[in-house]
């Protein structure tokens, strides 16, 4: 296996990446923020080596105050990945870019092809979104993963919220009319891993979690999973949880491009779950 070079190692999927890279025994070199400011092009092009694979895991994810802050939402989501994907293709690399399910705008009925046509209706999605064809224009063979709904149950996402709030709160409201597949960083790592070593895999790929759920059926699995009541989740609209960005409806993402390269689908989302939970510090559940 190549030498594995990992932007945005602090985060959720990065240090997920790191970890179980690591564990696994492959070459991987973690770079966080710090190390590097992948909108910084000199430094981006001193740092990538040839021969080695990219997986690029740093973006600007600050939903709801890219409405207000767009520059900063491009130059991490645009300018940054246009950046690694020209260092690489100058010196031979690979790059394996992370996306999201915000490129489409979430009025579909069923899951989405990676031919369905994108269509972001916030300034995050489409910050993410030039981010894809910023990537292909300066490096066409590389490979671009869009995935959603990633948490880990530790620090602020989803999982690790709900489990704090049932330890603070009697009840809480979730809003049951948003619908995706929540999908568990380590199990995105070691599929992203397993894309490490599969360089004619498709040019871009949907990887979640299988099957879908809503917020608010997400958070009762949660309840029940650390041994609470789920009938204390109760089900609202998000008319009554009006955001800055708009939230997609649906934003279930088809893997049969992922499954017919002959790589393996993660697993459903509910054993996921029941594993993260059952993995983190027994203070947290």
């Amino acid at each position: 296996m190549p030498k594995i070079v990992i932007t945005g190692a602090r985060g959720q999927l990065g240090s997920q990446l790191v970890a179980r890279g690591t564990d696994a025994g492959l070459d991987v070199v973690g770079l966080t923020s710090s190390d590097l400011d992948i909108t910084d092009r000199a430094a981006v092009q001193r740092l990538v080596e040839g021969g080695s694979v990219v997986v690029n895991c740093a973006a600007y994810t600050a939903v709801d105050k890219a409405e207000t802050d767009q520059a900063a939402a491009f130059a991490g989501n645009e300018t940054g990945p246009r950046n690694l994907a020209s260092a690489c293709a100058r010196v031979g690399a690979r790059l394996i870019h992370v996306s999201t399910d915000y490129v489409f705008d979430g009025t579909a009925d069923s899951p989405y092809a990676t031919d369905a046509a994108p269509a972001p209706v916030t300034v995050y999605g489409r910050s993410k979104l030039a981010g894809e064809l910023a990537v292909h224009e300066e490096l066409p063979t590389a490979q671009i993963v869009r995935t959603a709904w990633v948490y880990t149950g530790i620090g602020s996402d989803f999982v690790a919220t709900m489990c704090r709030l049932e330890t603070e709160r009697d009840t809480v409201d979730v809003v049951d009319d948003q619908i995706g597949s929540p999908t568990y960083a380590a199990d995105l790592a070691d599929g992203l891993l397993e894309l490490v070593g599969r360089p004619d895999a498709p040019r871009l790929l949907h990887l979640t979690n299988g099957g879908q759920t809503s917020w608010f059926e997400l958070a009762r699995a949660v309840f029940t999973g650390v041994g609470a009541d789920g009938e204390r989740v109760r089900p609202c609209s998000s008319d009554q949880f009006v955001r800055p960005a708009k939230r997609p409806a649906y934003s279930v993402l088809s893997g049969q491009a992922w499954v017919d390269a002959g790589l393996a689908p993660l697993r459903e989302w509910r054993s996921a779950l029941e594993s993260a939970l059952a993995e983190l510090p027994s203070n947290q559940r």
